[in-house]
């Protein structure tokens, strides 16, 4: 094999796509893998999507998950500029020795003269693709349209008989008869060229020899060849991946904020635990494991395991996956993670926040949902007398009001409110009281929390809330049962 050479080529129109993210992952992950060069090309051809600020996105979002390029608009290389719009100039000769050869020719219809004749061809129940109908211009009249300044794009003239057909890594051997290929636009109207084009020549340019894109690209590459012979270059290996999708009918989209990495991000999933499970969305590395560093996925990876079918994005298995990463985090980490959402949750009330961290680690499963997990914290919400009740507890609600006493008479007595200080008065206390733990600490908790489920247990919770807070919560409870 040739000296590998790869290259991501995003259009910085808003944020990294999840789509594009696992690309441009399994392209970084193939070239380390072959040692090769992974390259960095920004794809600005269609300037009426461009959005301000989204090249730096690209960059952060790449550098945040640990795909650093080796050449790239940022940091140069041997075949810059790496932005389309800065290669403009380098186009256009190109297409004139397409029209020189007659794989190319200029096309001078207009926009309304194309959707009349797109009309009247669907009309008829024919499939429109463009007819040629400025093919047929004699030289003369081509010349006078361009001495009156008449705009014109310039398409390629794909041949009618024959069929193209390539390799590819993946889907192996792909045909299509020619005469189902359209005349595509390689330069439009203002010079520019559209995004077919410009991949040809800069795939060439830059010498890549491994094409990885999405697989709604491979009814496009028979055009793409046709043009690479025209031109007499060599054609690059194909590898096209599959698609992912949300489900089996409908792919992830930004209106259900599943289509983007920053959107995952945002709700407190980890990096490392997206981009360990992206990779695993469209590719198994052939044996059972399933949590992977970067370098093991480099280690790991070959085209060999990568699917044809579209592959499913299960954001209940990535949170399980991210449930698990949070586990692993050193204590000191999670707690600098988890700080943020801690704030937001208790607004400014004193907390002991390293212990609330360490009961709470291990119930994580996303950042995003701890303000909700901890919010009786600050507040207790209203609850029903029914969660007192509580067999396996040996608990209920009869049993209740005599617990909450006994427990109120145990905690009201300590003078130093630490956790070892409340666990040694209530186990003590429910000992000598000649009753289960549970028939007064599921009350107990249930009282100073008001929910079912809670981070630790009503001796972590007492502790948390501090002696003041927690024996009025404790009074608070105890009247509700007394008026109720």
């Amino acid at each position: 094999m040739t000296k590998v050479r790869t290259r991501f080529a995003p259009s910085p129109t808003g944020f990294m796509h999840l789509g594009g993210l696992r690309t441009a992952l399994y392209c970084y992950l193939f070239t380390r893998k072959h040692q090769g060069t992974f390259i960095l090309r920004i794809e600005d051809t269609d300037q009426e999507r461009f959005v301000e600020g989204a090249t730096q996105v690209i960059y952060d979002t790449l550098r945040a998950c640990g795909m650093n390029w080796d050449e790239g608009p940022d940091i140069g290389g041997p075949v810059a500029p790496y932005i389309q719009s800065q290669r403009k100039d380098s186009y256009l000769p190109h297409a004139e020795r397409l029209i020189k050869s007659g794989h190319a020719y200029r096309c001078f219809c207009t926009r309304e003269e194309l959707q009349q004749r797109r009309e009247t061809a669907e009309a008829r129940g024919d499939t429109w693709k463009y007819d040629k109908h400025c093919l047929g211009l004699s030289q003369e009249e081509i010349d006078s349209k361009l001495a009156a300044g008449l705009p014109h794009v310039v398409r390629q003239n794909t041949p009618l008989t024959g069929e193209s057909s390539f390799d590819d890594l993946v889907f192996g051997h792909i045909a299509a008869p020619n005469d189902t290929l359209d005349d595509m636009v390689l330069l439009k109207q203002d010079g520019m060229p559209t995004y077919n084009f410009a991949n040809v020549v800069d795939d060439h340019t830059m010498g890549i020899t491994h094409v990885i894109r999405g697989m709604e690209y491979l009814s496009s590459t028979p055009k793409y060849n046709l043009l690479y012979q025209a031109l007499g270059w060599p054609i690059p290996q194909y590898i096209h991946l599959p698609t992912v999708m949300r489900d089996s009918k409908h792919k992830l989209s930004k209106r259900d904020g599943d289509a983007y990495y920053s959107d995952f991000v945002k709700r407190g999933y980890l990096t490392e635990a997206l981009i360990n499970y992206l990779a695993l969305v469209g590719w198994n590395p052939g044996d059972e494991r399933e949590f992977f560093t970067m370098d093991e996925l480099v280690d790991a990876f070959s085209v060999a395991g990568l699917s044809k079918s579209p592959a499913i994005f299960d954001i209940n298995k990535l949170t399980w996956f991210n449930t698990e990463y949070i586990r692993r985090l050193p204590p000191d980490e999670y707690l600098q993670l988890a700080q943020p959402w801690f704030d937001k949750a208790l607004q400014g009330q004193p907390m002991d926040i390293p212990r609330l961290a360490q009961l709470m680690q291990g119930r994580t499963e996303v950042f995003e949902r701890i303000p909700d997990m901890i919010a009786f914290l600050r507040e207790r919400p209203a609850f029903d007398s029914a969660l007192y009740d509580n067999k396996k507890q040996k608990s209920s609600l009869d049993s209740t009001p005599g617990a909450l006493e006994l427990a109120r008479g145990l905690l009201s007595q300590i003078q130093e409110w630490t956790e070892p200080n409340i666990h040694q008065a209530l186990m003590t206390g429910i000992a000598a009281a000649g009753l289960k733990n549970g028939t007064v600490l599921w009350p107990l908790r249930i009282a100073l929390s008001g929910q079912l489920s809670t981070p630790g247990g009503a001796i972590e919770i007492a502790y948390l809330l501090g002696r003041e807070e927690a024996l009025r919560r404790l009074d608070s409870a105890r009247a509700a049962l007394t008026s109720g």
